[in-house]
């Protein structure tokens, strides 16, 4: 296959409430769409990265110039043996996997769309239903918090994950807990604390988490290692797993029995198979996280989770719970029993929808060959 052209878009989803965590508060989700045209037809992928630095180094701004200047020109007019071919044609440009996930994984829409395959299948999933779990993020006040966990309590999530911090975590969690005893809830710190505030942990020790998702710096395994001696609550690492290497490394010292992967971050969807993989055979449980997707990168994670690799709940809520109007017409949606299904038609399984895309629209610009 060749990639004849790429259209990078810019939305902006307003959210249906406001979503804090520890790098700021967000009231609409800015993206980078992608959409690759090739011989073998069209597809659609994502850029998960944040409109700012705070989660990793890349940002909405700087992955459009980086996708714009550097990774599509280096794609186009380049004849492909499949997707696979693509983290090849880009391995020269260092860094961005989000970026480079977001053109990837259009190419793999492309491709599996042509020869009637699904995302799904194609990573090697099995499952047609995955549990759902639903992030909550910082507030100010203890009830407000517990208020909004017993709304998404009554619409059937399996999961709760709370964001926490210095000066907010024992005591919220504790009072979520105190409210439902049996509620599968863990917590994420995405790396708020440091050596000298870590004690802070203990209090959550006792709450009987699921986990505790990186609670330190993303380059400090040994931290975490230490941390994962002393607690009993299983640690999980995150942001520290960015690559084969990085996981290698976090495994040979101990650092985590958990792993939170997501795909945009370990540069693309065959990435996070293969590392789901080696997971798997390490005997370490595996959740699928998210980044506020639009129902675009939602299907692409419903499809990695359904792998059996993925044994714990993930981030992965229903449209709704973000977006009052998605950019696809078959937004995600919360079954009955606590599941979503995973999509089953051809490549992603979803159709765009053009008028609530063109509606969230910003800008659009067509890189073709010849540029």
């Amino acid at each position: 296959m060749r990639v004849e052209a790429v259209e990078l878009r810019t939305i902006r989803l307003p959210l249906v409430a406001p979503f804090r965590t520890g790098g700021g508060s967000l009231t609409e989700r800015p993206l980078v769409t992608v959409r690759v045209l090739t011989t073998e037809g069209e597809g659609w992928g994502e850029c998960a990265a944040l409109p700012e630095p705070t989660y990793t180094a890349e940002h909405v701004t700087g992955a459009r110039a980086v996708l714009r200047d550097h990774l599509v020109p280096r794609l186009v007019g380049v004849d492909l043996d499949g997707p696979e071919s693509v983290a090849e044609c880009l391995r020269a440009v260092v860094g961005h996997p989000m970026a480079t996930a977001a053109l990837e994984l259009a190419v793999l829409d492309a491709h599996l769309g042509a020869v009637g395959a699904s995302l799904a299948r194609a990573l090697g999933g099995t499952a047609t239903t995955v549990p759902s779990g639903v992030a909550v993020g910082l507030f100010d006040d203890v009830s407000r918090l517990v208020d909004t966990v017993a709304a998404f309590v009554e619409q059937g999530y399996r999961r709760v994950k709370l964001k926490v911090e210095p000066g907010w975590d024992t005591k919220p969690v504790a009072a979520v807990r105190e409210r439902w005893p049996d509620l599968a809830l863990q917590v994420d710190a995405n790396g708020a604390y440091a050596g000298g505030d870590a004690g802070a942990l203990d209090g959550l020790d006792h709450l009987g988490l699921l986990l505790i998702e990186q609670p330190l710096a993303t380059d400090d395994l040994l931290g975490h290692a230490a941390l994962a001696r002393v607690l009993r609550t299983p640690i999980c690492l995150d942001e520290s797993i960015s690559s084969d290497a990085t996981l290698a490394v976090a495994l040979a010292l101990g650092s985590c029995s958990v792993v939170n992967l997501k795909a945009g971050r370990v540069g693309g969807y065959l990435a996070a198979r293969r590392l789901a993989e080696q997971c798997q055979s390490a005997g370490v449980a595996v959740w699928c996280g998210g980044m506020i997707e639009s129902g675009i990168g939602r299907a692409a994670n419903l499809a990695l989770a359904s792998h059996p690799a993925f044994t714990l709940a993930g981030d992965l809520s229903a449209s709704r719970r973000f977006f009052a109007r998605d950019v696809v017409t078959e937004p995600a949606v919360l079954n009955t029993d606590g599941t979503i299904d995973v999509p089953a038609g051809p490549g992603l399984g979803v159709t765009i929808d053009a008028a609530s895309l063109a509606a969230v629209t910003e800008s659009v610009e067509l890189v073709a060959a010849g540029d």
